[in-house]
């Protein structure tokens, strides 16, 4: 939280169910939180959280036939849940836009990147095809990408994985938006190519005032960019605090355990590495009270039989666990 500030997204109760024949799966479940202007906010979490649901929630890209979303997602004054489609397109790709977790997938294979460029830059910036072509060249040169004149009319399969992320950065940053989603953007790569990636993100982001949502499982990359953390179990967020202050002083088991698990530079060989027991539970089969505690080393008898609330404390953090009042 910043005093004094507004927060430019705020998410309050978000709760996105999918239905399928099996049943209803809430894979996101009363979340909230705040993203402020120009910051760095890191979600993290395991596969299966939440954290990507979380994403195409806000920006309204899951399939509405399938899926029912509650809740307020409020935006520059506006609810991004109650708008229509139309407006809600606007929005998408303009003032808020994604770099997914998997390019080539995200990516259209039969188009050239700068159709696709320009595509966005033909509907929110209103741009000629002629103008939109030169910008989306201007784009691949701010993220680095070597021969932009030539690459810009090559399909993504001509691209190696680190090429087609700048693309993919290129595009989410091609109409100046103010939020960014950001899922996973360095998975898959290699780490020289990561580190590249985590070096441009950073130096795109002090040329503006964009706030970045990074969505990501790699503590180091949190550690880096964020300013601030979000850590989501089971649909749920579990804990929020600074990033010095989380690694320095986690208060939840499982933000514990994530913190336990990252392997050590030069640590012993033959030691074996910390892991947290256990999966993420099946979001159909729920375990009553804490969804945690089936892996939790810590588990009370109060934590198998009520969820616990949140506990707001030093102004700036907030913990889910019946142990927060302790000093633990």
């Amino acid at each position: 939280m910043k005093a004094g500030m507004a927060p430019l997204l705020s998410i309050v109760g978000l709760k996105t169910s999918f239905h399928t024949l099996d049943g209803t799966i809430t894979a996101v479940n009363g979340v909230d939180f705040d993203v402020y202007p120009g910051e760095t906010l890191g979600l993290v979490g395991e596969s299966g959280c939440g954290k990507s649901v979380t994403a195409l929630s806000v920006l309204r890209l899951l399939n509405p036939s399938m899926t029912t979303i509650h809740g307020q997602v409020n935006f520059d004054g506006k609810n991004l849940l109650s708008l229509d489609p139309e407006e809600m397109r606007m929005i998408r790709g303009g003032t808020i836009s994604m770099i997914f977790q998997e390019p080539m997938t995200s990516l259209n294979p039969i188009l050239t990147v700068g159709e696709q460029i320009s595509e966005s830059l033909r509907l929110h910036e209103k741009l000629g095809r002629k103008k939109a072509w030169e910008k989306a060249i201007q784009m691949l040169e701010i993220v680095q990408i070597p021969s932009p004149e030539l690459r810009v009319g090559e399909y993504p399969h001509k691209l190696s994985g680190g090429m087609r992320q700048r693309v993919m950065i290129a595009m989410a940053l091609s109409c100046n938006p103010r939020l960014i989603f950001a899922d996973e953007p360095t998975t898959a790569l290699d780490v020289t190519i990561q580190a590249q990636i985590i070096r441009l993100l950073e130096h795109l982001k002090k040329g503006s005032n964009t706030s970045i949502v990074l969505i990501t499982h790699d503590l180091g990359v949190v550690a880096q960019m964020a300013s601030r953390v979000v850590v989501m179990y089971a649909g749920r967020v579990v804990e929020e605090a600074p990033v010095v202050e989380l690694f320095h002083d986690a208060r939840h088991p499982y933000t514990k355990g994530l913190l336990k698990s990252v392997p050590v530079l030069g640590g012993d060989k033959k030691t074996r590495l910390n892991e947290i027991p256990g999966i993420v539970p099946n979001l159909l089969h729920m375990p009553k009270g804490c969804s945690f505690h089936p892996r939790c080393s810590m588990t009370m008898d109060i934590c198998k039989k009520e969820s616990p609330s949140m506990i707001h404390f030093n102004k700036n953090r907030r913990v889910a666990c019946w142990l927060a009042t302790d000093d633990f």
